[in-house]
Order: C-alpha cells, then structure tokens, then sequence
C-alpha cells in the first residue's frame, strides 16, 4: 500500500497516526485531503532507527545529537535541517523536517518493516478528537485511508514535545511529554519559547 502511494492508519505512542511515504508527494497529498489539514502545515515522520535520518536531515546539530541521546525512542519531536529533495509539501517549504524515534516497539517494528519512515499526523480529521482505537479512526475517516492496522487502546496522555534544533538556544514549538525543565537540563541551558 505505501510503495502504491496509499495511506495507513496505525498506532502510535499516544494516538493512532497516518501513515504515508514521506518521499511520495502524492502520497503527502491524500494525508492533507483525508485530514482536511491546511498546506501550510509541515508533517511529522517517526523513524525505526538513527539510520534513517540519514534520508531526512542535512545536519544535525550538537544540541540535537544530545537530546536524541537521552530521550529518543520517546515523546520528542525534534525539529532538524531537512534535505533539499524532500518534497516541499512534508516541510511545507520550511527547510525543516519534525522527526521522532517513538517508544512504541509495535511502531518501530512496522516502520522497519515497510523500510521507510512513515509520516504520523494524527488520524482525524485537523481539530478532531485524538483516536485511540481502530474503530475510532474508523468511525471518523472511514474508507478514506487504505488500511487501519488494528494495534489495540493506545495509551493517549500528552502529545510528544515539539522542540526547533535548526535554531540555538533550541525553541519550544508544543509543550508536551517532555518538560522544558527536562530538555534545558540535558542542554545544560535555556531554550526559547515560540509558543
């Protein structure tokens, strides 16, 4: 299904994502048409290991290096410089890629699987209500995604926290799992709120 360009719903550390191949620009395009989700929005990739950075970030900084050390596989999402070749659409022209290596081994297991990272927007439609279950994603998108791997309840909780490395002091974009207290500990310095 992904190789096909199709989208996948599947569970994640919190709630159930949609799954698409990061490197297919029609593929970008469905997850923007079944969420409803303006253009302007870059997408999220979870990744199986530090090797498949490799396909998404230019560089990455020391500040980020430090922080994929001690929280990944976790809840943080670290913005990093995105590769030229991406397609606009994931970065929303940004120059920048919000990459996370999650916690979930089911996830990680999947992404290995299929040999690509998979973008991980939530499955609803934008501002809906988070899915925790299959049939929540269901009961919400329907016959609009190609698959829904049923992984059973997610945990939900807090979302993952969103933190900007292309920028130093690093800058919080999304308060979430992980504190800001957390981070500035590890960095061993402030970050910038962009919030």
């Amino acid at each position: 299904i992904l190789d096909q360009g199709g989208t996948i719903a599947f569970p994640t550390d919190t709630f159930y994502g949609l799954g698409a191949n990061p490197f297919n620009e029609s593929a970008i395009a469905r997850i923007f048409e079944i969420k409803e989700r303006a253009g302007d929005k870059p997408l999220l990739v979870l990744i199986s290991s530090l090797n498949q950075l490799e396909a998404l970030a230019s560089y990455i900084s020391n500040d980020a290096g430090k922080l994929m050390d001690h929280f990944w596989p976790g809840r943080l999402t670290l913005l990093l410089h995105a590769k030229n070749d991406l397609p606009d659409s994931l970065t929303a022209s940004t120059g920048k890629i919000g990459v996370r290596l999650p916690a979930n081994k089911t996830t990680r297991a999947l992404i290995e699987e299929t040999g690509t990272p998979l973008t991980a927007p939530s499955a609803n439609i934008s501002g809906g209500k988070n899915p925790q279950t299959a049939k929540e994603v269901e009961e919400t998108l329907g016959d609009k995604v190609d698959l829904i791997i049923d992984g059973g309840h997610t945990p939900g909780g807090k979302v993952s926290t969103l933190l900007d490395t292309t920028v130093s002091p690093p800058a919080i974009l999304r308060q979430g799992a992980v504190s800001t207290q957390e981070i500035e500990s590890i960095l061993k310095k402030k970050c910038s709120t962009a919030i």
